[in-house]
């Protein structure tokens, strides 16, 4: 697992927790690796989750169909960040969402059971992690909270500027990249893509905002 160490390093369950305490905890923790090509599911919605999955390569979402085949995208998944914590963790029997890789993916997969069980003697490195996971759902939730701002909004002007809003503030610049193409952005914000394209173009007409691809500025 010393291949992926700078990689789990990167990701907030290991905060200030040293290189050989990592490695100690990922074979605490069975870990291992697994491959899955472009469009493949990671999870499958009503599939079983035991283990806790963290990005090593590739780029991955969290998705809902409906009974239509209309999808819903609630979140992207980059290298480092971490997927199915909180459906392992409550004791789900069955996932309510899919995780689907938008492009090859290559992820760590870590057990549940193995992270509530902690070592016979006292561990420093396994109460760290502990506690690293209880920050990690809480802001979780506080970003699911903030997209359920977005979704709200009655209008599509409404929705794509409290998105785009949120996104200038993170990079703290009017002129920044999403990380959605424009099926993606429609699917996350449940609008229909053309209307959400029209809106888009108009705000621009207007002089609210110019964009080329997944790049904006506010104006």
């Amino acid at each position: 697992m010393k291949e992926y160490l700078q990689i789990t390093q990167k990701n907030a369950l290991f905060n200030n927790i040293d290189d050989q305490d990592i490695l100690h905890l990922l074979n605490c923790l069975s870990a291992r690796v697994e491959v899955f090509e472009k469009n493949s599911y990671i999870i499958m919605e009503d599939g079983k989750v035991s283990d806790i999955g963290i990005v090593l390569d590739g780029r991955a979402h969290v998705i809902r169909d409906d009974f239509w085949g209309n999808r819903s995208i609630l979140a992207e998944l980059k290298q480092g960040e971490m997927f199915g914590e909180a459906f392992a963790f409550a004791g789900q029997e069955t996932a309510p969402v899919s995780v689907i890789s938008v492009e090859k993916c290559k992820i760590l997969f870590l057990s549940v059971q193995n992270m509530l069980s902690t070592c016979l003697a006292p561990c420093s490195r396994h109460i760290a992690l502990i506690n690293n996971l209880i920050k990690i759902l809480a802001q979780k939730n506080v970003l699911l909270t903030q997209k359920i701002q977005f979704v709200t909004q009655k209008k599509t002007r409404d929705k794509l500027l409290a998105y785009l809003s949120s996104q200038e503030k993170l990079a703290h610049s009017n002129t920044f990249t999403i990380p959605f193409n424009r099926q993606e952005l429609a699917d996350y914000l449940s609008v229909d893509r053309s209307a959400m394209s029209n809106e888009l173009s108009k705000m621009r007409d207007e002089g609210i905002l110019d964009f080329n691809k997944n790049l904006f500025t506010l104006k």
